[in-house]
């Protein structure tokens, strides 16, 4: 039996959307409100907007991927990791293409509310990021193709949508002008860019693990990410100065009277067990599961890093 007659039509669509990569758009979303909650400006409807918001470029962004790598041939039959619905003929192209473009105009739908309530700076992020999520395997020069995938994760999955939940919030409590493209201190403080960095490491690092574990048919299909440019021993060294990063920033918030920052420590034995995997293993039969773990690792460090910002 073939692979399009053993999986339904919904489950398919499932399959698409990914959502076991949703913890890295809940993730930022996570922590910007527990910062907003510690500094006394959560507002609750702001940061659930936020967080379908994130939700819907996260899943647009998957849908840009899977039809644009099928289209690009950069998933071929040697591919070791989740079944690919375009490219293993489950749901025809133009389907997926179009699912893409109605999930972007999906959370733009909800970024309207959020332009609203932040003006100016949330129109040209929320922008920037459906461009973006695009422009990562689309387009005429796809950023995952050209080593620049790491950075797009980095910049718009951490520090961006970290900085941007708190922001929202702020906001709503303190109303600033709408055509102001800057936002003061008060509405984005340098602790609201400092906490997007653990979220912005380890949401880098699920990349990483994917790009290790695919170094060989991605090289063979001109998937020119940084394991292809610089080899193995180079992403693994990302891996573990992202982690390192991550666990750095805790200790700086301790160090400036907030201990409770250090929750996320709990999370170390954990980690330091994906680290083991990543830099001892190439095949996706190891790297599979560790990419698992490393979304559920980042789900449970946001989760306690918000709870110690909050308190």
């Amino acid at each position: 039996m073939s692979t399009t007659e053993e999986v339904s039509r919904s489950r398919a669509w499932l399959m698409a959307a990914r959502p076991q990569t949703l913890p890295a758009a809940a993730a930022p979303v996570v922590v910007g409100v527990g910062l907003a909650v510690g500094r006394g400006v959560f507002r609750p409807l702001p940061a659930l907007a936020a967080l379908v918001g994130a939700a819907l470029i996260q899943v647009g962004t998957n849908f840009a991927n899977d039809y644009y790598d099928a289209v690009k041939g950069a998933d071929t039959d040697e591919r070791e990791g989740f079944t690919r619905v375009t490219a293993d003929g489950l749901i025809e192209p133009p389907s997926v293409k179009r699912a893409m473009w109605l999930t972007f105009a999906a959370a733009v739908g909800v970024g309207t509310y959020l332009v609203a309530v932040g003006g100016l700076p949330i129109l040209v992020i929320g922008l920037l990021s459906v461009a973006s999520g695009i422009a990562y395997t689309g387009g005429p020069y796809p950023l995952g193709y050209h080593g620049l995938g790491d950075l797009f994760v980095f910049v718009f999955f951490g520090l961006v949508a970290v900085a941007g939940t708190y922001y929202v919030q702020a906001a709503a409590a303190l109303a600033p002008a709408f055509w102001r493209l800057v936002p003061s201190p008060e509405l984005v403080p340098l602790a609201a860019v400092v906490a997007g960095i653990p979220v912005a490491a380890v949401s880098t690092n699920i990349l990483v693990v994917n790009n290790v574990r695919d170094r060989e048919e991605d090289a063979t299909t001109g998937k020119r990410t940084l394991a292809v440019r610089y080899g193995y021993g180079f992403a693994r060294g990302e891996f573990l100065t992202l982690l390192g990063a991550a666990y750095t920033v805790p200790a700086v918030f301790a160090l400036a009277g907030q201990p409770t920052a250090l929750l996320p420590f709990v999370t170390l034995p954990y980690a330091a067990l994906i680290a083991r995997t990543v830099v001892t293993e190439t095949a996706g039969e190891a790297l599979n599961p560790a990419l698992e773990s490393t979304g559920k690792l980042l789900a449970a460090y946001a989760a306690l890093f918000a709870v110690g910002l909050a308190v």
